[in-house]
């Protein structure tokens, strides 16, 4: 069991991680934060559609990735006879 706790903790902290630095690839929508530090002054030079929803799609991937890895480590510290 231990070793499935420690397996799971490396990779929540590397999933989370790359999770932040896959949030801080995303294109500003404008309006935020992202206009207020010159994020707003990029937006007419942005990459493909297509490239957008790929990472959209990684992100959430990833996302998920981490989420699994909070609950397993809850179940884990829940049942674990100690």
């Amino acid at each position: 069991m231990t070793a499935v706790k420690i397996g799971l903790q490396v990779l929540l902290v590397l999933t989370g991680l790359f999770l932040t630095l896959l949030i801080l690839m995303h294109k500003g929508k404008g309006g935020g934060l992202s206009d207020m530090f010159g994020g707003g002054m990029s937006s007419a030079m942005g990459g493909s559609s297509v490239a957008e929803r790929n990472l959209d799609r990684f992100t959430v991937a990833v996302g998920i990735v981490w989420f699994t890895c909070v609950v397993g480590l809850g179940l884990i510290e829940r049942f674990s006879p100690s």
